[in-house]
């Protein structure tokens, strides 16, 4: 059978096959010149990575997240004056002391103070000291004379029910003789939907941690989980039933487990809504400005500081209820260690301890 040749093109469809082969071919220029576009535009990223962050951060996260942390900000009626306020403002690099509170509050009650960690911020080595107060020391109450009701000499953690942040503050500073410059707290609603808001913890969980006693509240953690809740970093944080150093080692791990699960970068850029999440149950008087400079610092500039911990010392005791008698040589240790941290003049090397180093 013969087949069919075709037909010879004519100059008109000769002229229109040119035609979309030129547009084609200007397409194929524009998707290879977009490619391109979007390949050095994900190189530049990269490279530029952190300065775009921190750009997003200074113009984008800070004014929004300013108006949150205002309303967080109560000053204490002294302690933190205007002139030592405005002097660690200009220099960014001396050392401050700051108390760390973690409290059982509910509603309008002040609550107990559940952890105490005296803290020294070092911002220009990037070290940062823990000193942890078991809440049951033994101690004399600053100002609980005022107090209808309030005992002069109990646990240190009465403090706060007695007269909130500013009478833990007077407390403390009486018993370390040493200054209290910032405090903050957080009750353990907040400490929970903070933990959630940033996708859970990481915590060297290993056993299974269970309180046993029935007289304790309901408490199980299950061990070698990838990622633990706000409500199980809370029972972390909270379990008691081993002993008081255990559970203040506890604290110290759970804070740089939450110091470096910030510095993920869909927490970085979520640090809005984590702040939004604190609300009504983180009170600090450090200043807005102040706070999100150390962020600033911790996230883009200086990494996850070097923790040095402490607990002080002591041994518990049974008179109308259980004690934490502390040792009195190991408070005045504890005192001139603090007072050399806080020196600006001490050498990074000087600061070196025999306690952990996290």
């Amino acid at each position: 059978m013969k087949k069919n040749n075709p037909l010879p093109s004519s100059p008109l469809q000769r002229t229109g096959r040119s035609k979309l082969k030129k547009k084609s071919k200007r397409r194929r220029k524009v998707w290879i010149t977009i490619l391109a576009f979007i390949f050095i535009a994900g190189i530049l990223s990269f490279i530029f990575r952190k300065e775009l962050l921190m750009f997003g951060f200074d113009h984008v996260v800070a004014p929004t997240v300013e108006g949150t942390l205002k309303q967080s900000y109560v000053p204490l009626s002294h302690n933190n004056d205007e002139a030592e306020d405005a002097s660690i403002k200009l220099d960014k690099s001396l050392p401050f002391s700051l108390l760390l509170l973690g409290t059982d509050q509910r509603g309008k009650e002040n609550g107990l103070s559940d952890s105490i960690i005296y803290t020294v911020v070092r911002p220009k080595e990037n070290k940062v000291l823990f000193v942890s107060i078991p809440r049951d020391s033994y101690t004399r109450i600053v100002g609980a004379e005022e107090v209808k009701g309030a005992r002069k000499n109990t646990k240190i953690n009465a403090a706060h029910s007695y007269g909130g942040a500013q009478m833990s503050v007077d407390t403390v500073e009486q018993l370390l003789d040493a200054p209290v410059n910032y405090y903050a707290t957080i009750n353990f609603s907040g400490l929970v939907e903070v933990v959630d808001a940033i996708g859970g913890v990481e915590l060297p969980i290993t056993k299974l941690i269970e309180n046993k006693n029935p007289a304790h509240e309901k408490l199980r953690i299950e061990p070698d989980k990838p990622i633990y809740t706000g409500n199980e970093a809370l029972m972390y944080v909270r379990y008691r039933e081993d002993s008081d150093f255990k559970r203040t080692e506890r604290q110290r791990i759970f804070l740089k487990a939450v110091l470096d699960r910030m510095k993920k970068f869909s927490n970085i850029t979520n640090i809005k809504d984590i702040m939004g999440v604190a609300g009504d149950n983180f009170k600090t008087n450090m200043r807005a400005e102040f706070m999100l400079e150390l962020a600033k610092r911790v996230v883009f500039e200086s990494g996850t500081p070097q923790i040095n911990s402490h607990m002080l010392q002591g041994t518990d005791k049974r008179t109308d209820q259980w004690y934490y008698i502390l040792d009195e040589e190991d408070v005045q240790r504890t005192h001139e260690r603090i007072e050399l941290w806080l020196n600006p003049d001490t050498a990074a090397g000087e600061l070196i301890s025999e306690d952990s180093v996290e």
